[in-house]
């Protein structure tokens, strides 16, 4: 259950909820799946074709280190992705006809200032790959040059795997925590609301302040959900992002109010 509201400077209110709420949200969420699957299914199946043609691409270029860090991008930029189905949630949730054309009016209806935080999540996105890359050189040195099928072995033998996992999972979290605090309502809004980007932001970030334990919580669950997704060849992505979709808008119609 929702406690007291707190206000953010662009005026809208932020609710503090109990730490246990993301589970009414993923409820939500699974009750829209199931009354549109097909809208579901498709934006799932469309992303894991992206992460296996992303995963081809990367083996054809002789950069296979850089799958691990490239698929953990999807966390930052899979929030806008995912307009689509927030809009599907809007339009359920009012009672309209929900199709894969009318869902389009996520990415359209606030097409400037969604663009504006498809940068800023893409930049992010680009750093921690360049980060990822500059560290992989740092710990095993610009003569570390095996084969394709010799990377695991070498990589598994070399004294540098332990430091670089370390550096690299606390990198890639620090690039993850940042990831989600601007995105965790703002995009939801933006799809809802005609507000900047800027406004979208700021009451994101005000509302992952306000509520520490559901929103770390919150986190963590779509965290173990994509990473198991992605594990069968991406294939559980067809599930878990209409799923994780569809409670994200519910996450933002409990916590943000007009």
């Amino acid at each position: 259950m929702t406690s007291q509201v707190d206000t953010v400077p662009s005026g809208t209110l932020v609710n503090t909820v109990s730490p246990d709420r993301p589970w009414v949200w993923l409820t939500a969420g699974w009750r829209d799946l199931m009354a549109m699957p097909h809208l579901g299914f498709f934006y799932g199946g469309a992303l894991a074709l992206a992460g296996w043609a992303l995963t081809l691409l990367l083996i054809w270029a002789q950069t296979a280190w850089a799958i691990l860090p490239a698929s953990a991008g999807f966390f930052i930029v899979s929030p806008l992705l995912a307009a689509g189905l927030y809009e599907a949630s809007r339009l359920r949730e009012q009672g309209k006809p929900v199709t894969i054309a009318a869902c389009m009016g996520g990415f359209t209806r606030n097409s400037v200032q969604l663009a504006f935080m498809g940068m800023a999540l893409l930049f992010l996105h680009l750093w921690w790959v360049q980060i990822a890359a500059l560290t992989f050189m740092l710990m095993f040195g610009f003569n570390f040059t095996p084969t394709l099928e010799q990377i695991p072995l070498a990589m598994l033998r070399s004294p540098m795997l332990l430091p670089f996992l370390i550096v690299g999972t606390g990198v890639g979290a620090v690039f993850a925590a940042a990831a989600f605090a601007i995105s965790a309502v703002s995009i939801p809004m933006l799809v809802d609301r005609q507000v900047s980007t800027f406004e979208a932001i700021i009451v994101s970030i005000r509302t992952v302040i306000a509520n520490p334990g559901a929103m770390v919580f919150w986190a963590g669950l779509i965290v173990v959900f994509t990473a198991m997704a992605m594990v069968p060849f991406f294939l559980g992505l067809t599930l878990v992002v209409p799923l994780v979709g569809h409670a994200t808008w519910h996450a933002y119609r409990d916590l943000v109010k007009a």
